[in-house]
């Protein structure tokens, strides 16, 4: 967390149940026991108090906006890594919203090739 121009290292305060591919996310540590209960934050894709920074543009973005006083706190999380997304992915569910943010990104596009 990056609050007062220094970074900050949380630890959840109920451990993630291991069992729960989804719940044992970052992402959803920071929502059910920070984002939720103690900003207010229910709905990340619709509440106007919360916003995304890609990874590529790295934590140095997030102490700009929050320097700025664009934002007043950051929190930077861990990249999922591919053994999680496998999990959820083979438990048929779908991962949590902006859970997903890969590098490098795949080239969009037609390419046609004359022979």
């Amino acid at each position: 967390m990056y609050l007062d121009k220094h970074w900050h290292t949380l630890r959840p305060r109920e451990a993630s149940d291991t069992g729960d591919p989804i719940g044992s996310l970052d992402v959803s540590v920071l929502q059910t026991q920070l984002l939720e209960p103690i900003l207010g934050i229910g709905d990340v894709r619709t509440d106007k108090r919360i916003d995304f920074v890609g990874g590529a543009r790295g934590t140095a973005e997030l102490e700009r906006l929050v320097d700025s006083g664009t934002a007043a706190v950051a929190f930077s999380l861990h990249p999922v890594g591919v053994a999680d997304l496998m999990a959820v992915a083979d438990a048929d569910e779908i991962m949590p919203p902006k859970s997903t943010w890969f590098e490098p990104k795949l080239r969009d596009g037609l390419l046609i090739h004359l022979i």
